[in-house]
């Protein structure tokens, strides 16, 4: 009799230790989320110092913003703390920092001077934001890890904050340059949502050891950053920004096929992973 008490008490133990445990698992990695809510930040500083009349620091704030994305998902791995709300949040994060700050922080500056042709290339750019991040979520299981399926936002959101950036820097007025800007964002935007591939770095080890040669190359990038941060990242960015039509003009020219998309034909899993 007392044997069948003990095993009913050893069964409850062990349910209750597995509730607990179960229970445990649910709860919010910090590391890796501390980084996505401080690149959230990013995006929202850019807004705040756009609407104060401060256009450098609301460029400065969307950079931020990028290194502090690239920082998280990478973080999470290190640390064995991915998890669907990681994901979820990182994603969220990115339609404020590299979709809704851009679009607002380039109408607020120069393209309002436009009138209905400014809030129609801020919300395009907006728009397509939105939509290339979906895309990226429900695609990643069938797309070549190599390349991105599009521009990817945080290049997009640098290359309209870049050249506000510069132009600041130059002491130039937005409605001098508002129908740059126009295009600029147009083009940012539309390139997001197109099929051009944007190689990802993705394959690049970073735990394999390297020439010194490499490591040197590395210290003269950073220096000429440092000669003048906006133009060189702008630069940068600018030629990021070709560099996927030219890859598809090269696959195109070359017979190679020029999509990124897998032909598996399994339903891709919908889960946000950027």
């Amino acid at each position: 009799m007392h044997d069948g008490v003990d095993a009913v008490k050893d069964a409850a133990d062990d349910l209750n230790a597995s509730l607990h445990v179960q229970k445990r698992r649910k709860g919010i990695y910090i590391l890796p989320n501390l980084f996505t809510l401080a690149a959230l930040f990013g995006g929202f500083y850019a807004i705040v110092m756009a609407i104060n009349g401060r256009f450098d620091l609301a460029a400065i704030g969307i950079f931020c913003a990028m290194v502090l994305d690239s920082l998280d998902g990478r973080v999470a791995r290190m640390t064995n703390t991915q998890s669907a709300f990681g994901e979820q949040m990182d994603s969220l994060s990115d339609m404020v920092s590299f979709g809704a700050a851009p679009a607002l922080i380039s109408y607020v500056w120069a393209l309002n001077g436009l009138g209905r042709w400014g809030w129609f290339a801020s919300f395009v750019y907006c728009a397509c934001a939105a939509l290339r991040l979906a895309r990226f979520n429900v695609n990643t299981a069938v797309v070549d890890k190599r390349y991105f399926q599009g521009l990817p936002s945080p290049a997009a959101a640098a290359l309209v904050g870049g050249f506000l950036w510069v132009a600041t820097e130059l002491n130039l007025k937005g409605a001098d340059v508002a129908w740059y800007m126009f295009g600029l964002v147009l083009f940012s935007g539309l390139t997001m949502v197109t099929n051009v591939p944007f190689y990802s770095f993705k394959d690049v080890q970073m735990k394999k050891s390297v020439p010194f040669a490499v490591i040197v190359a590395i210290a003269l990038g950073i220096a000429v950053i440092n000669i003048h941060p906006p133009s060189v990242l702008f630069a940068l960015f600018v030629g990021y920004g070709m560099s996927g039509y030219v890859i598809y003009a090269w696959r195109r020219a070359k017979g190679i096929r020029t999509s990124v998309i897998s032909t598996s034909k399994d339903e891709p899993e919908e889960r946000g992973l950027h």
